[in-house]
């Protein structure tokens, strides 16, 4: 069948779906230089595991999403569920923004977290579901694109506020407040977007499904989409409906194989702890403030890139190919990145005691003591320390509790020899893995994998358990850079990349060029 596809229409369609992409991209990197300034206006310690709440608060509203979104999509309509999502984005921007209690911030966080949780299941559904096999990955690819522009943009424009707003008890307010413009415009275009085909067939709404056929590829395209949906539902038991029970039947024992797998891999090799932690990361490896967000904003364009890159390669070289390029990188570039923290030394030298001394006292935080600090940082002059454990521990020890949560950064700064270019160039690499491998492929191949009467409800449960997977890293990370320190937490993420390179091999299948239907008689044991 010769069809001409209005791929226009097609691209509009998903750029305005893949909106809550950027969104969910925003807000979830928008955060890394928010952390700084509102740990000190709220009083939280830097290795606590409230602040690393505070962070993931939003993911354990995404867990939230991912559990209602699949079953609110096939009730509701994907487009439905869509327009809830941009209200919710609004309020996490406006509720954050201008709160001055750290509970309600959480809650404004996870309520956001619950249209990030919907967001990131719904908008790749959706696009798939309208997607002629040709352009599937591509398109499905765009909302990843779109998540990896709004971490970008959330790093600038961190940086802008940063340089532009010198207040760091109102600066934080203004990172996290500017989301609120694009969850207003996404909100208004949703409107002009039409329902999924495939949900208004499985609904009865034949009529209205084939109209949305025609405008994507014309009469002869509708007609035949419109059989091999039809024709898919005729197979089905209780066609327009799904249930647990046969989603965890022996019959999907593959599907699921590879859903839950894949979407453990993606997270556990630490990227939202790189993206929401990255100006902090980068202050470990001894940064100044501005160097350590111009460094993040490096990590965003590498994203952007290679999610570009990843667009044009999925559906010519297929998904499997992108997972092992992308996980061998992870392993490597994470164990680099590993060596060069280990390789650090710590040593306070008598030189610039006088400096740090001299920026404690034009600080204006809360709570510090001068004197503890400077009799606490003379004791350790001229002692080296490869541990970067050790050092940390000894330091808390002399200064105190409360001028180490507050000039940790500032000790660091002037004690730590490392050879930082190395962590960014490993940190690059990573992000470059992870932008052309689990980063967009996941997404496809979820969008792909699950059965058309199981797509909303298996979504969920998957996008579920990578929501609690994510959650689990991003707020245990500040835990772990206490207790492991920064080499042995990213030893113990490149380990997780040698074994999601073993899973991929195993496990993971090539589902370029295949359609829907066609992948579920593939994968299902019937």
């Amino acid at each position: 069948m010769k069809t001409k596809i209005n791929t226009l229409y097609l691209v509009l369609m998903a750029l305005i779906v893949a909106l809550g992409g950027f969104l969910l991209g925003f807000d979830s990197a928008v955060i890394s230089g928010a952390v700084p300034f509102y740990k000190n206006v709220f009083g939280l310690d830097s290795g606590s595991w409230i602040l690393g709440f505070s962070v993931g608060s939003i993911i354990a509203g995404a867990i939230i999403g991912n559990f209602i979104g699949g079953p609110f999509s096939d009730y509701l309509g994907r487009k439905g569920v869509l327009i809830i999502t941009a209200l919710l984005f609004a309020f996490c921007a406006f509720g954050t923004a201008f709160t001055d209690s750290i509970v309600f911030f959480v809650i404004a966080r996870i309520i956001g977290g619950l249209g990030v949780g919907m967001a990131i299941l719904v908008a790749p559904m959706y696009i798939a579901e309208i997607s002629p096999q040709k352009y599937r990955g591509t398109l499905v690819s765009i909302n990843q694109f779109n998540i990896v522009i709004g971490i970008s943009i959330a790093y600038f424009s961190n940086y802008y506020i940063l340089k532009t707003v010198e207040d760091p008890t109102m600066n934080w307010r203004w990172m996290l407040g500017v989301g609120s413009i694009p969850a207003v415009l996404y909100f208004l275009l949703l409107f002009f977007v039409p329902q999924s085909p495939r949900w208004l067939a499985l609904k009865g709404r034949h009529d209205e499904a084939k109209k949305v056929l025609v405008r994507i590829g014309g009469n002869e395209y509708a007609d035949q989409v419109h059989a091999e949906i039809l024709e898919n539902v005729k197979k089905a038991p209780d066609s327009g409906k799904s249930n647990i029970k046969e989603v965890f039947s022996k019959s999907m024992a593959t599907i699921l194989i590879i859903g839950f797998g894949i979407a453990f891999f993606q997270q556990i090799t630490g990227i939202n702890a790189i993206f929401y932690y990255a100006p902090m990361i980068f202050g470990m490896a001894g940064g100044a403030q501005d160097s350590a967000f111009i460094q993040a904003a490096i990590l965003g364009l590498t994203n952007v890139l290679f999610t570009i890159v990843a667009m044009f390669l999925i559906d010519r070289l297929g998904r499997k190919p992108l997972l092992i390029i992308g996980s061998i990188g992870i392993t490597l570039s994470l164990s680099l990145a590993a060596i060069a923290f280990s390789n650090a030394t710590y040593k306070v030298d008598g030189s610039k005691v006088s400096g740090m001394v001299e920026a404690v006292k034009a600080s204006e935080e809360k709570g510090k003591d001068l004197v503890l600090f400077e009799t606490g940082i003379a004791k350790m002059v001229g002692k080296e320390y490869e541990s970067e454990v050790e050092f940390f521990n000894v330091v808390e020890e002399n200064i105190g509790a409360s001028n180490y949560n507050v000039f940790k950064s500032t000790i660091l700064q002037n004690s730590i020899s490392m050879n930082a270019i190395l962590v960014l160039i490993a940190l690059i690499i990573y992000v470059a893995s992870f932008a052309i491998s689990l980063g967009p492929v996941m997404w496809a191949l979820l969008s792909e994998i699950f059965p058309n009467r199981h797509r909303g409800l298996m979504i969920s449960i998957v996008g579920t358990w990578n929501s609690i997977v994510s959650f689990a890293v991003a707020t245990v990370f500040p835990v772990e850079l206490e207790v492991l320190g920064t080499a042995g937490t990213f030893m113990v993420y490149a380990v997780f990349g040698l074994l999601t390179l073993l899973f991929t091999l195993k496990f993971i299948p090539e589902t370029k060029g295949q359609s829907l239907e066609e992948l579920e008689v593939t994968l299902m044991r019937h």
